[in-house]
């Protein structure tokens, strides 16, 4: 009972400590902490054990020429083209949740309400990965569909948590994902693989406003229904 009792503290704290990081230091990683994370999230379980991620990390100079040539890019303000489609929209309660979590950032550096220049100038900083010095890029097989994708986002998701245990701020963002068809033209990936995300990393820089807030969660008994009859 002990072991199973410590398991499970090691997990919260792990998954209450994690956090979006949008404001890192410069200092890039020892190689090893990098592979560690790695070959931690390695472990995911994945549909038939299929494994369908294929992971781009970028370094040094790989990380600088990949922000310098997406944001670039993404300023010359070409059509934005995902793999997966993006949301249709946001209805009810997730737009609410959606709503605070751009107020608590907004908030945060100091972009007051309506300001859209200053929200897009926020909104930019996402292909500049508010400068990490790494960023993973996470493809998976066109041919396994949704549930390749379903996969990869519990490797992501594996990936932020081992990163963590490590003392590393990550975040994960669907908005590289909008530029698909540039990072596959930089990286030189294949036609038959979907971008699902990219994760930026690295260690967190304590001073920066953007790390001052953290969203809320649901509490179980708004998202569980229990079926005993």
């Amino acid at each position: 009972m002990t072991h199973d009792a410590d398991d499970y503290a090691s997990l919260s704290r792990l998954l209450n400590d994690r956090w979006s990081c949008r404001g890192f230091l410069p200092e890039q990683l020892p190689r090893d902490t990098i592979q560690r994370i790695l070959a931690l999230t390695q472990r995911t379980a994945s549909w038939c054990n299929t494994q369908p991620w294929e992971v781009i990390v970028t370094a040094g100079a790989g990380t600088e020429r990949f922000r310098r040539a997406l944001f670039d890019h993404v300023m010359s303000r070409p059509q934005a083209h995902s793999d997966f489609p993006f949301p249709r929209e946001y209805p009810g309660v997730y737009r609410e949740r959606r709503r605070e979590c751009g107020f608590q950032l907004y908030d945060s550096v100091g972009v007051q309400r309506g300001d859209r220049e200053a929200s897009a100038r926020q909104g930019a900083e996402n292909f500049r990965f508010f400068g990490a010095p790494h960023v993973a890029i996470i493809t998976t097989p066109e041919a396994l569909g949704v549930y390749g994708a379903v996969d990869c986002g519990a490797y992501v998701g594996n990936f932020m948590l081992a990163a963590r245990s490590l003392g590393v701020a990550t975040i994960a963002q669907a908005a590289l994902a909008e530029y698909s068809g540039f990072i596959r033209e930089h990286f030189g990936i294949g036609q038959d693989r979907q971008v699902v995300c990219g994760i930026s990393f690295g260690f967190a820089d304590p001073g920066h406003p953007a790390n001052a807030f953290r969203t809320s969660r649901a509490e179980v008994d708004d998202v569980v229904r229990w079926m005993e009859e």
